[in-house]
């Protein structure tokens, strides 16, 4: 199975590249850059020159977890993939996330239940679903736990980021989910694809997460024991700020997945450290590259 990755410079695309790689899958990138389409017919163009038997799309995910807005022609774009995946008789597989529901459920919420998330990226979220599912019958819908990378923008970069600068992060226990590993939901998404290849025909909306629900206080404090291995970082960086919100729980019932897919859920922490080390060897080689660059230039100067 040939498969077209859209968007492959998120941390999902990213890391889904190098899943299938590693196991010998033909796969296409199309960074966002070449995902700014302004029309149906550009979109429909993109996926016949790809000649995939398969799409994956990272798109409105990454942004959702990044913190990146979502604007209505992404929304489009979502509408004309669907669209002319149907027309092109190609699967099509969306990425979307747990923020469609609001967390106050009260158990993991189940592919059934009513997304009843309240805010513009919960309604941006429910839309590019129900276009998905209204424009393409081969359609699959992967709702995940927010993702973590070593790169791109995520909760573990944007909060490394701020332990570097010598910033203290205030955070409480109140928002509570249970995040996966980039690797992680590559790993899912390549099974799910290897059973679809398979002729398995089990449309629809599944859920991912991990199965240890965590907050974003209890989860820096984790990245900072495995940072503080790199940096000289004050133990108390990481504040803990009590407030009077209700808690709220995005957790995902995942029985579905496992019982048509066999997929079983990973834990979170021990991806962290892993993470954390390449973050500082990618941040190192970059500041040795701007270091050796300045020399260059002071020497031609």
């Amino acid at each position: 199975m040939r498969v077209l990755i859209i968007g492959a410079d998120t941390p999902v695309g990213l890391s889904l590249a190098d899943t299938l790689a590693q196991r010998g899958r033909e796969f296409v990138s199309l960074p966002r850059a070449d995902c700014r389409w302004k029309s149906e017919r550009q979109a429909k163009k993109s996926l016949r020159r790809a000649a995939c038997d398969i799409s994956v799309d990272t798109r409105i995910q990454s942004a959702a977890d990044g913190g990146i807005q979502v604007h209505d022609i992404d929304i489009a774009r979502s509408t004309w993939l669907a669209r002319a995946s149907q027309v092109l008789k190609l699967p099509y597989l969306h990425l979307s996330c747990a923020r469609v529901f609001a967390g106050s459920a009260g158990r993991a919420y189940r592919e059934e239940d009513h997304p009843d998330g309240q805010s513009t990226i919960s309604d941006l979220l429910c839309q590019a679903e129900s276009t998905v599912r209204d424009s393409c019958e081969q359609h699959l819908i992967l709702r995940m736990g927010p993702v973590f990378a070593p790169a791109g923008i995520n909760v573990i970069t944007h909060m490394l980021r701020q332990l570097n600068e010598g910033e203290q992060l205030h955070l409480s226990r109140e928002q509570q989910g249970c995040p996966i590993a980039t690797e992680d939901a590559a790993w899912v998404i390549s099974g799910m694809l290897d059973q679809i290849s398979c002729g398995l025909q089990a449309w629809g909306i599944y859920h991912y997460c991990s199965p240890d629900i965590t907050n974003c206080f209890e989860f820096a404090e984790v990245l900072l024991a495995a940072a503080s291995q790199y940096r000289d970082l004050d133990a108390e960086a990481v504040q803990l700020v009590p407030t009077e919100a209700a808690i709220t729980v995005r957790n995902l019932d995942c029985n579905k997945i496992r019982n048509t897919f066999a997929i079983k859920q990973q834990p979170w922490r021990a991806s962290v450290a892993d993470h954390v080390k390449q973050y500082y060897n990618g941040t190192v080689t970059e500041e040795k590259r701007v270091d050796e660059s300045n020399r260059h230039r002071d020497a031609s100067a």
